[in-house]
């Protein structure tokens, strides 16, 4: 709560942490944290749609975070203040993301990227004669 309350400090329009997913370490802490309203994951009867889906969310980006944590390095920061956490944290996922689709098409196998790539450049192709066309000449 309070890294992330650190963390919107610098972003435009205040944004503010209205309601919290939290496990069973928050148990008894609802007193404590009056502007922010805590949901409680181990009450799942009580919990509304909304929740649930809230709930589903956080349960398929907690592994996702685990292997960011583990395997590309995330355990300890080298990089100094909050500038250095928030690079840190977008190379790491950059390096996931690339793993990724790194991944992906070794497994679709070199044809589908040759036609994504394909693709790509005619799509670049035409957008770049568009604006060609659409500025005035000198």
């Amino acid at each position: 709560m309070a890294q992330t309350s650190i963390l919107l400090q610098e972003v435009q329009g205040e944004p503010r942490v209205k309601t919290m997913l939290t496990d069973l370490g928050y148990r008894g802490v609802d007193a404590d944290i009056a502007p922010v309203q805590l949901v409680q994951c181990s009450k799942s009867k009580t919990l509304s749609n909304k929740q649930r889906r809230w709930l589903k969310r956080r349960q398929v980006i907690e592994p996702i975070t685990g292997h960011v944590k583990h395997d590309h390095g995330m355990r300890r920061c080298w990089l100094k203040g909050k500038t250095g956490d928030a690079v840190h944290a977008e190379t790491r996922a950059a390096g996931y993301n690339l793993r990724w689709l790194l991944r992906a098409i070794a497994r679709l196998g070199l044809t589908a990227f040759y036609a994504l790539a394909a693709l790509l450049v005619a799509f670049a192709f035409t957008n770049g004669e568009s604006r060609a066309l659409a500025s005035p000449s000198r």
